[in-house]
């Protein structure tokens, strides 16, 4: 099966006996290398001193005495962000661990750039063996923020990053992926340069639901099915969640009866229909029912996803 994803760090960790993922010095070494962290040219003795105790003793402590010897105030406002994420990884059995506790006692704060890498790093062991590029590229708007563009009826998916790099320099426009080229796919994946068609009834937005299905299954080890819906026409809506913030408070407004008006309306991208294949994983009172997905766009024309909703807004029994 072809690689992917190698950008990930997911090659650098280790496995439980549960499949969870285990942190190893190798992984926290390529924080290291990031540009952030590594001393330039102008980099202080007590800056350069600390980055080399850390590449060869990655857990050690960084203290405040550390942290106060830098010159630079930016530095010592990276290393103190970094501290505090690396020590919150080193608490943790497991990096799944790491990003649940993040995600729900998010005190001290890391940016949403780390996690999101440990959303790539966790999701690049998920869809180990995946064959499917499809499914591959939907999973990449669980850590990546998407360029939404209309077309003709298609709802279209660009990598944000590469959108803004691209019209910078006034490149062509990205391929959109197709099924006669996805074998290419892998060859490019670290890329991040193809467009993903989610418009009803495409393999994007299938692929979409079975990443969501495997982020799930691996986090909370229950069964799920999701499929795309085209509208909401149940009486017994009893509960549902924003894939985004937009979705969430539009999802909101239509369940409360409120009117969102018709701009707001046009962002939503997608609907979801998620059922629990073990009626028993469910809290009481939501036996039969189904929970209700929503993706959509910000006024930028900007998809931001959140998976950790999928992981703390479900109705589980027990929670």
């Amino acid at each position: 099966m072809p690689d992917f994803w190698r950008s990930s760090g997911w090659h650098l960790l280790e496995r439980d006996a549960r499949g969870r993922h285990v942190v190893t010095d190798a992984f926290l070494r390529a924080y290291l290398a990031r540009p952030e962290l590594a001393p330039g040219a102008d980099g202080c003795r007590a800056e350069r001193a600390l980055h080399a105790m850390l590449v060869e003793a990655p857990r050690r402590p960084i203290t405040p005495v550390h942290l106060v010897a830098l010159a630079d105030p930016d530095a010592g406002e990276n290393w103190a962000v970094f501290a505090a994420f690396r020590d919150r990884l080193l608490r943790a059995a497991t990096l799944e661990d790491a990003y649940l506790s993040l995600v729900t006692d998010p005190s001290p704060k890391v940016p949403p750039l780390l996690l999101d890498h440990l959303a790539h790093a966790i999701l690049r062991g998920v869809l180990d063996g995946c064959g499917d590029a499809f499914r591959l590229r939907a999973a990449e708007c669980l850590f990546r923020a998407q360029r939404v563009t209309l077309a003709d009826g298609a709802v279209l998916l660009g990598d944000e990053e590469m959108v803004e790099a691209l019209a910078g320099e006034g490149a062509a426009e990205l391929d959109v992926l197709r099924p006669e080229d996805a074998a290419g796919y892998f060859a490019r994946s670290d890329r991040f340069d193809t467009v993903l068609d989610v418009s009803f009834t495409r393999p994007g937005l299938d692929g979409l639901c079975r990443a969501f299905e495997a982020w799930v299954r691996h986090f909370l080890a229950v069964e799920v099915r999701i499929q795309p819906r085209q509208e909401v026409s149940d009486e017994r809506w009893a509960w549902h969640t924003g894939l985004d913030a937009e979705s969430s408070a539009l999802l909101n407004d239509l369940y409360a009866g409120r009117d969102p008006g018709e701009e707001r309306r046009a962002r939503l991208l997608a609907l979801f229909r998620l059922d629990f294949l073990d009626p028993a994983a469910l809290r009481h009172g939501m036996e039969g029912c189904p929970v209700y997905l929503g993706m959509a766009r910000d006024a930028r024309g900007r998809l931001r996803l959140k998976p950790q909703n999928l992981l703390v807004n479900l109705p589980l029994a027990g929670s």
